[in-house]
């Protein structure tokens, strides 16, 4: 007889798996020394995203494949447990983390299977690709000299070059087929990307979205990266994680973090995860439609605690910006000036210029202690944008910036926290420069 856990109790569960289950540290790569078994056919390779390896009578499916200098170790660990044949490789989306090591997996006959927008994906990444690597270092490690003498070691008949691979076979909405006894089915889904696929092993009730709905399972989702992409569209996302929870899987694997196990606290996390993101759009659509400006709407749309989720990934505040310009785009019918090529350095700079140096500093200094963190650093920004190298102004900024990072809500979200940090390290050097020249 099957027992029904009760609503409360599942909703216990849910605030338990958010506390409990770790937050940004699963964002840190960390590289596995063997395969790890997550059933008896199914094994994992971390990395920056993790690699999934099926086995099957017939060979292996391989699902992600991790950047490409990741890539030779996800096969070293691999092949000690499945050398192949590789009938397969699978993406569950076209991000340089997932497709990046393609090619260290294909053999003869291997077919590379993604849905049909990856190359769309693979392309968006491509167009802004330096503005990528200007801006990603504030968060990655875009140099990992141990890593890679590491894995060109464990395998120098492998490349440690990045793939940007075509796939030789995609779909739509729906495909299936059958290797060595295990049923695969691919379902399309909109996440992070719009090229997504669910791998759901149907005899086994396993579904493999990878970062699908985001790398930090029941967060709010990035609606917007901060490193820079385009934005994510809220329906489909919505309907992505209505298509999950009709599948009704037991064990749940994600691009980061053990699985999650057992159908009602899967399918109770996905509903927290739905109906957060809907509760915010709806509440910044009736905003919108009353007249409120965004920048309220960013200050007082907050999740009420029966939909609490975790924000150490996507925001609220993040989300509500997000949908605002979806919907509305960035003119706010506020200011003329919006529509002007005028920054807002240049106006901050002269309004500076205007009330005096000293004068802007004093209130910097007077927000700070009434701890208005936020509008001191906004205060010192601006004494910068007058003054680039003003002494002063630094400091002011360096210990905003580290007040705020002592904001647990603020500490615990990725992108926050690690911006804050790389302008704490710039702000620092800065200093340091200023006090030799005096």
């Amino acid at each position: 007889m099957t027992t029904m856990t009760s609503p409360s109790n599942l909703a216990a569960e849910v605030d338990r798996l958010i506390d409990e289950r770790p937050g940004k540290v699963l964002l840190d790569f960390v590289y596995d020394d063997e395969a790890v078994p997550l059933t008896d056919f199914l094994y994992r390779s971390s990395g920056a995203s993790y690699a999934y390896m099926l086995v099957t009578d017939a060979g292996r499916i391989i699902v992600n494949t991790g950047l490409g200098y990741e890539s030779v170790h996800h096969r070293h660990l691999f092949d000690q447990v499945c050398p192949g044949p590789t009938p397969y490789v699978i993406t569950t989306q076209g991000h340089t983390d997932h497709v990046g090591g393609v090619a260290n997996f294909r053999d003869d006959g291997t077919v590379y299977v993604a849905q049909a927008r990856n190359q769309f994906a693979q392309g968006q990444d491509a167009r802004i690709r330096g503005r990528m690597r200007l801006w990603n270092a504030a968060w990655f490690d875009l140099s990992p000299t141990a890593e890679i003498k590491r894995f060109a070691a464990e395998r120098p008949d492998l490349s440690l070059q990045q793939d940007s691979p075509v796939p030789d076979l995609t779909f739509e909405d729906r495909m299936a087929f059958t290797l060595g006894g295990l049923d695969v089915e691919l379902w399309h889904g909109t996440g992070e990307t719009t090229d997504g696929a669910m791998v759901w092993l149907p005899q086994h009730r396993i579904a493999l979205i990878s970062n699908l709905l985001g790398p930090l399972f029941c967060h709010f989702p990035n609606l917007n990266t901060i490193r820079g992409h385009e934005y994510r569209q809220v329906e489909p996302y919505l309907a992505t994680i209505r298509r999950l929870r009709d599948l009704r899987p037991e064990m749940l694997v994600t691009g980061r973090g053990d699985p999650i196990v057992g159908a009602d606290l899967i399918d109770a996390c996905l509903q927290r995860m739905h109906d957060a993101v809907s509760y915010v759009r709806d509440e910044t659509l009736r905003g919108i439609n009353d007249g409120v400006d965004l920048h309220t709407l960013v200050r007082e749309v907050a999740l009420p605690p029966e939909l609490r989720v975790g924000q150490g990934y996507g925001r609220v505040a993040w989300g509500v910006r997000t949908i605002w310009e979806t919907y509305l785009g960035w003119f706010r019918h506020e200011r003329t000036s919006e529509l002007l090529a005028i920054g807002p350095n240049q106006v901050l700079a002269d309004l500076v210029e205007a009330g005096g140096v000293d004068s802007v500093l004093r209130l910097a200094a007077t927000r700070a202690g009434e701890g208005q963190h936020a509008e001191a650093t906004a205060l010192a920004e601006a004494v910068l944008a007058h003054t680039p190298d003003h002494p002063q102004a630094s400091r002011q900024l360096l210990d905003s910036h580290r007040t705020l990072l002592e904001d647990p809500a603020h500490e615990a979200n990725f992108w926050l926290s690690g911006w804050l940090e790389h302008r704490i390290d710039q702000l620092e050097n800065a200093t340091r420069v200023g006090q030799r020249k005096v």
